[in-house]
């Protein structure tokens, strides 16, 4: 068990070092949001991870299924994430300071205007989104099951995957809460600045991703 132990420990450090569109989004979305909305954020993309932790490795053959569609699920997410990027490097605004100054917060909700801001499903929706429709997100996942599972018990499968979440998890915990700090020492031209820089990240990953399918398709 303890080897395992290790495996997780080292494939979670993978997992963080790892450079995506959501580890911007995550530090994007506590600055803007600060850290209810960064873990509700969160919040999506564990749940996204832990649906396919648990596909990969109790349902492979659905798996292996669904890389039959990797094109289609591949096209859809990098133009999900192209539409984000144009979304945050173009369209969305920052409110300043005073006018964050004049909302009126009740409990868990906070009315802007008569709305409610943020939307904490919409921004666990995102998250999730985001992270299922990763094709790398897949790859990754079944993979590990496809290698682990010739090699590893049942047993020592869990203790890999559950390490591999929490490292993950932990580091995620921590971008939230330095970012969200972070956030409140910044200007409003800073935060817009963040948000334009997240937003045409978006639109370099969502156009690689997108690039690369069509390659594969010539």
């Amino acid at each position: 068990m303890i080897e395992a132990f290790i495996k997780g420990f080292a494939l979670g450090l993978l997992l963080v070092f790892s450079v995506g569109p959501v580890i911007f989004t995550i530090i994007k979305q506590s600055i803007n949001h600060g850290k209810r909305g960064g873990f509700s954020f969160v919040a999506g993309v564990w749940f996204s991870d832990v649906i396919w932790v648990v596909l990969s490795n109790g349902f492979s053959e659905i798996i292996k299924s669904l890389l039959n569609f990797k094109v289609p699920i591949g096209i859809a997410g990098s133009l999900f994430l192209i539409g984000m990027g144009i979304y945050f490097a173009f369209i969305k605004k920052i409110e300043s300071k005073k006018q964050q100054e004049a909302i009126e917060i009740k409990g868990d909700e906070i009315f802007v205007g008569g709305k409610i801001k943020p939307n904490y499903i919409a921004l666990f929706s995102s998250g999730f989104l985001i992270n299922t429709l990763n094709p790398a997100v897949i790859a990754f996942w079944m993979a590990m099951a496809v290698s682990l599972s010739a090699a590893y018990t049942l047993q020592q499968r869990v203790v890999i995957f559950v390490t591999c979440l929490g490292i993950n998890m932990l580091a995620d915990v921590g971008k939230v809460l330095g970012a969200g700090n972070i956030g409140k020492k910044l200007s409003t031209k800073n935060v817009l600045l963040i948000n334009k820089i997240s937003g045409y990240l978006y639109l370099v990953f969502g156009l690689v991703v997108l690039g690369g399918i069509i390659y594969s398709l010539l």
